[in-house]
């Protein structure tokens, strides 16, 4: 086999990737907070709020306030996807867009960076100066089962429990579930009308806000027995660190007969930022369910 890899090739199929990413890779990476790092861990400052003191003499003194700090974690993560090709035709092929190299790449990639987001929402959170205490989701901020899927009263609660946070409404609030719990809207006998219409053009792809939540369909969110852990959340309340984004190499193997490498690799973590910004929302999902029971 004969093939030259150009520079510009490299920085093509690179290019591809980026864009296919976005397009059809990782469905929560708009959705979160976003910060370039550098080094294995990432560390995110926060200031907590203070009261305002009144003043109630003249030519008091001024008073010296201790602004709360806290600080999250993040564990850098690198994941590597990788392809040998052995043939000069399929080679020239990477440069193409709709290459299938690239989109399995970008595909594979966006799922790892999913499931790192999807593992961070609802899990423990590294905080403090080092990152050595663990921090959990309060049980104030998750909507119990209730042997029920997703309803409209979940969906109120979810609001209300961001609003009573006092969670400035101008930030983006979005809201994961899977296929399953979108469909089960539907039958939702508590449903107005607008409501049913609504939701009606959501499963069918026409809106995907309601409620104040852009909707993301996953089928990635874990599952234990019948329960599905969806999740909603305020855009800064997650956040993604990336210390490496996107790096394509494609060179010539001599160790396996000069068959072309396709490499694609990518460093990230993410972590929860505030445990009042996240509702976890757990919704039955049984197997032997049928719609219309």
């Amino acid at each position: 086999m004969s093939t030259q890899i150009t520079t510009a090739f490299v920085q093509q199929f690179s290019s591809n990737v980026q864009l296919l990413s976005q397009q059809m890779g990782s469905l929560l990476r708009g959705s979160v907070s976003e910060e370039s790092v550098t080094g294995e861990k990432a560390f995110f400052d926060q200031v907590g709020q203070s009261a305002a003191i009144k003043r109630t003499s003249r030519h008091s003194d001024t008073p010296i306030l201790d602004t709360p700090h806290s600080r999250r974690m993040v564990t850098m993560d690198s994941y590597e996807w990788a392809d040998l090709i052995d043939d000069a035709d399929k080679v020239r092929l990477l440069i193409d867009p709709t290459s299938a190299y690239a989109r399995t790449a970008a595909a594979a990639m966006g799922r790892a960076m999913d499931d790192s987001i999807i593992a961070a929402a609802t899990g423990t959170a590294k905080t403090g100066k080092s990152g050595s205490t663990s921090t959990t989701l309060p049980s104030a901020q998750q909507i119990a089962n209730g042997s029920v899927d997703l309803t409209i009263e979940k969906l109120i609660e979810a609001k209300q429990k961001l609003d009573v946070n006092s969670v400035d409404p101008s930030i983006a609030r979005y809201l994961v579930c899977s296929p399953f719990q979108i469909q089960r809207l539907l039958n939702e006998t508590a449903v107005t009308s607008s409501d049913f219409n609504t939701v009606k053009a959501l499963v069918r792809g026409e809106v995907d806000t309601f409620m104040g939540f852009k909707f993301i369909v996953s089928n990635r969110l874990g599952k234990a027995g019948n329960i599905r852990t969806c999740f909603a959340w305020a855009e800064d309340g997650m956040k993604l660190a990336v210390g490496k984004d996107v790096m394509a190499r494609i060179e010539e193997r001599a160790d396996k007969s000069f068959s072309t490498q396709v490499y694609y690799c990518a460093t990230f973590g993410a972590t929860r930022m505030e445990e009042e910004k996240v509702v976890q929302i757990d919704c039955d999902e049984s197997e032997s369910y049928t719609f219309g029971s």
